[in-house]
């Protein structure tokens, strides 16, 4: 076949494109050669748990030449994931439309595999003030350090007072790391750095852990009704999130509901609290929240982290806890927080993520709930069966891995083709309201520095210690800044919501665990990348496009990315040249103006080498 048939990304084809809702009208269109002699055409739908349905097509009219069209109009009204192919029936014989590929010859095959549909809830809505924003990540202990004393703070903390060296790191003889630094971070810190984060367009700030915990990441739960004693305290949460509000700038939580510490009033180890907890009695009022295979030393521990217990979600009695109407998800959100990140969203089941949306829009309808998904959310199989994370019961949206690892992975092998490919997946599986508030990241608490990743070309899995003495080259980080820019232009003009890795703005670099959480480097950024990235901020806000506008391909080939968004009566088109020289890229048409980067004369683009340019079509 010298044609593709079937398209599913072109409304010629599909319309609408992508995921629809509950209900409504999709119609699909093939293109069949004359020569086929098709005499019957259906549509095969089938549900993800099996269940199958022919719906004949219709003959709609000739073409040209050599081409008969048949189309079918139809509605599904339940939400899930579906799948679907077309079979004809043509000179004695049936042949399947499945997903076509380009091969060496030129002509295109069928690989076999049906077409993705994804049905989402006819009352899916995402909050609108996170769309067309940027997020700010910040690890709470090494953003910025108010000074001021502190109160009931363990006596076994390590308490440092050189800001800015590099964290500590010393594993017991079992590899385990049994104690923590702690450089001061806190709630005041980041309440006097608003105005800066205002400056970068940041209308999101999304913390790590900030409740009690034994260790500086926060990430084993002590108690999840008090801030950590370190940040500062209830009262000084609030200011936070009232101060962030004159900012324009709201607060997101990092909830870690999967498991706790053993070292915490619910399990209680280490007999720190005089709470009585799992570990000390069966008869404790929170022992059925976790599975004890021996009692009391053996229990399902986190990826067999047994300093972090596992928590059975579909327990009723946390479930009430966490999601009941005085429950910890509403505590917060009374007290002024905006959202929800939720630690490895995947381990959590759905009647524990239902019961989660269910509080948090309930009790503050615009709420931002984010899930930590690796991998594409909208088809992910976790634990044995489908998850249905973006079919409007769950998360508004999911941290964007995808996007994250195709940006990198362009700058350090500067492979342009199949780029849009990946990008218009996601766009196509994922329903809008959840793209349009995805978070897109290049680097988190749980990765490198993106910038030690551009500038060591991928070295960043080489040895986990002596791979940072002497950091990085002036040379090196020359070229990794020179890449960032690349990847963070973008980034901030992809669909979705930038995020920024508190200090990746400033030149800060680091590898894995815990060089990737090192100090804020106040008063020694770089300021020519913060005014770099306060320019995109500054864009995002000033053009509606980046909002919810559509996400249009232009090309990705040698070395060259270009793609458009199209919305609002603008349309905003961005070009990367990985190439380690210069290009002149033809553009589609004439009458575009550089925003930044490049020099456009009629329908050609001048970029310099390794560089990216934004250009607006007036």
């Amino acid at each position: 076949m010298d044609f593709i048939p079937y398209n599913s990304r072109l409304t010629y084809h599909k319309s609408p494109f992508g995921a629809v809702r509950e209900g409504e009208e999709i119609t699909l269109r093939i293109i069949l050669p004359k020569t086929l002699g098709c005499t019957c055409a259906d549509l095969i739908l089938e549900s993800d748990c099996g269940e199958v349905s022919v719906i004949p097509m219709a003959y709609e009219r000739n073409e040209g030449e050599n081409e008969e069209w048949w189309s079918v109009s139809f509605s599904v009204d339940t939400e899930g994931l579906y799948w679907y192919r077309f079979s004809v029936s043509g000179n004695g014989k049936s042949t399947d439309i499945t997903k076509f590929y380009d091969t060496p010859t030129g002509r295109f095959s069928s690989d076999g595999s049906s077409f993705q549909l994804t049905v989402y809830s006819k009352n899916f809505k995402t909050p609108d003030w996170i769309k067309g924003s940027v997020i700010y990540q910040i690890f709470p202990d090494r953003f910025c350090s108010s000074g001021e004393k502190k109160e009931n703070v363990p006596d076994d903390r390590i308490l440092r007072s050189d800001w800015g060296e590099k964290p500590m790191w010393q594993p017991d003889s079992e590899g385990k790391i049994s104690q923590y630094d702690y450089f001061g971070g806190d709630l005041k810190g980041i309440e006097q750095k608003l105005g800066y984060l205002e400056s970068l367009g940041v209308g999101c700030i999304y913390l790590n852990p900030v409740f009690e915990a034994h260790s500086n990441h926060r990430y084993d739960t002590a108690d999840y009704e008090k801030i950590d004693p370190l940040l500062g305290n209830e009262e000084d949460f609030v200011s936070l999130c009232n101060e962030a509000k004159k900012h324009g700038i709201k607060i997101v939580l990092d909830g870690v509901f999967s498991h706790t510490g053993a070292d915490s009033r619910y399990f209680n180890r280490e007999n720190r609290y005089d709470d009585i907890g799992a570990y000390n009695s069966t008869e404790s009022p929170f022992y059925e929240w976790y599975k004890f295979k021996n009692y009391p030393d053996s229990y399902d521990c986190w990826w067999g982290v047994d300093i972090l217990p596992e928590i059975q979600e579909e327990n009723d009695g946390y479930i009430r806890y966490v999601a009941g109407e005085n429950g910890i998800l509403r505590k917060w959100l009374r007290l002024g927080a905006s959202g929800w990140r939720l630690d490895v969203a995947d381990e959590l089941p759905d009647k524990f993520l239902d019961a989660l949306r269910k509080a948090v829009k309930s009790e503050k309808g615009d709420a931002y709930i984010l899930g930590e998904v690796w991998e594409d959310a909208s088809n992910k199989i976790s634990y044995g069966y489908r998850r249905r994370y973006l079919c409007g019961d769950q998360l508004d949206s999911v941290m964007n891995y995808p996007f994250a690892d195709l940006l990198i992975d362009f700058a350090i092998r500067g492979v342009a083709e199949g780029f849009n490919d990946k990008i218009s997946s996601i766009c196509e599986n994922y329903p809008k309201p959840a793209v349009d508030c995805l978070m897109n990241h290049i680097g988190t608490h749980d990765t490198c520095r993106v910038l030690n990743r551009l500038a060591t070309g991928g070295g960043y899995y080489s040895d986990h210690l002596n791979r940072y003495q002497g950091g990085l080259s002036d040379e090196e980080k020359k070229q990794g800044k020179k890449l960032l820019k690349l990847i963070s232009s973008m980034q901030f003009t992809l669909p979705g919501v930038p995020c920024i890795y508190y200090g990746d703005e400033a030149g800060t670099d680091g590898g894995e665990d815990p060089f990737n959480r090192g100090c804020y480097p106040w008063g020694k950024e770089d300021s020519d990348l913060i005014e770099h990235f306060r320019f995109l901020g500054k864009l995002r806000k000033e053009h509606p496009v980046f909002k919810d506008g559509e996400f249009v391909p232009v090309s990705d080939a040698l070395g060259c990315v270009a793609f458009e968004r199209c919305g609002s009566g603008e349309k905003i088109m961005t070009v990367a040249n990985r190439n380690s020289h210069p290009i002149t890229y033809i553009l589609p048409e004439e009458g575009y103006e550089a925003l930044t980067g490049g020099i456009v004369n009629g329908r050609e683009l001048y970029l310099d080498k390794e560089t990216a340019a934004i250009i607006i079509k007036r």
